[in-house]
């Protein structure tokens, strides 16, 4: 779609390297800084799909930028400025290889699993007898291994530490962090009428201390239940009303797609990508309380845009 900014290549000042992720592109400034754009790709089962969808790098963008103010008397995180409605300036920090997913119910992936049998979830114990959409008694932690390439890897807390991917002191910092995020989380979207379901963090180093990095409850990283009909629906067995990507992944589902050798991504119209937008705004407005602000663009107006504004607050630091 023409308003949709899928690729970027700026060149901001003390510029040393980009690097292209799924979704967003991080740009290496000076030796101290880096510069975050959220574009409007999207991914799913690890494979990015082949057209953005208009304003979602806005909304990440928008919501990491609040709940990163929201959580930051919690664990200091690396936002400095969000010059730009898609992208953000922050401090650099050195990525642990490793994602803290935290799971408040049993639904998604590990729903899957479960279904499949298993009971025991990157070394946590399962309970048996357990429903789709199910809340556990406490929330969970089953983290990941970040791969290079293709598909993260589930791992325990155990294998991590002895591994050496983590030191055992940061990783209890981390979890003691993943807790205290969740549950500042579910106490904002509660507000909101919406149940966090589960989300991922992501965690780095700078200075000796740990930092919180990347994007923080999205509906790229989360998912969230309407409270409203939750109980109701659980006890008839029937889907929750939700408000994450998960429709997306299963609408891939549901036409053939799980992002296995020689399956085809199904045709993405114009309608198809406008109905996800809606649904990203949904979120955005639901979450935050606030009215979704945004300009329907060209894309090389978007990329404009976002040159002089990231560029004219890295001059104003210097």
């Amino acid at each position: 779609m023409a308003n949709t900014l899928t690729k970027t290549d700026f060149n901001f000042p003390g510029q040393k390297s980009v690097y292209h992720g799924k979704v967003r592109d991080v740009y290496d400034i000076d030796n101290d800084l880096m510069v975050m754009v959220a574009t409007d790709r999207i991914s799913a089962f690890d494979v990015i799909l082949p057209k953005g969808i208009p304003g979602k790098g806005q909304v990440l963008n928008q919501i990491a930028g609040k709940f990163l103010d929201a959580t930051s008397d919690i664990v200091p995180n690396w936002k400095l400025a969000t010059p730009d409605p898609m992208a953000t300036v922050g401090l650099k920090c050195e990525g642990f290889r490793v994602e803290m997913i935290i799971r408040g119910y049993l639904t998604g992936s590990a729903w899957r699993e479960y279904q499949a049998g298993v009971r025991k979830l990157c070394g946590v114990k399962l309970p048996e007898g357990m429903k789709e959409n199910q809340k556990f008694p406490e929330p969970i932690i089953t983290p990941t291994t970040k791969a290079e390439a293709g598909h993260d890897e589930n791992i325990s807390r155990e294998e991590i530490i002895a591994q050496g991917i983590v030191s055992k002191e940061d990783y209890e910092q981390m979890e003691k962090y993943t807790r205290a995020l969740f549950a500042r989380g579910t106490e904002i979207a509660s507000k909101h009428g919406l149940i966090l379901v589960d989300t991922k963090y992501e965690f780095g180093k700078r200075d000796g201390k740990v930092y919180l990095i990347d994007e923080i409850h999205t509906p790229d990283s989360s998912r969230y239940f309407y409270a409203d009909g939750y109980q109701e629906r659980f006890e008839k067995g029937e889907a929750q009303r939700q408000l994450s990507k998960e429709f997306v992944r299963q609408w891939l589902i549901d036409n053939g797609f799980m992002g296995k050798a020689g399956q085809q991504v199904p045709e993405m119209t114009d309608e198809y990508c406008q109905s996800v937008a809606d649904r990203y705004i949904e979120l955005f407005e639901h979450i935050t309380g606030e009215k979704f602000n945004n300009e329907s663009e060209t894309c090389s107006n978007l990329a404009a845009r976002i040159q002089k504004n990231v560029t004219d607050y890295l001059e104003s630091r210097k």
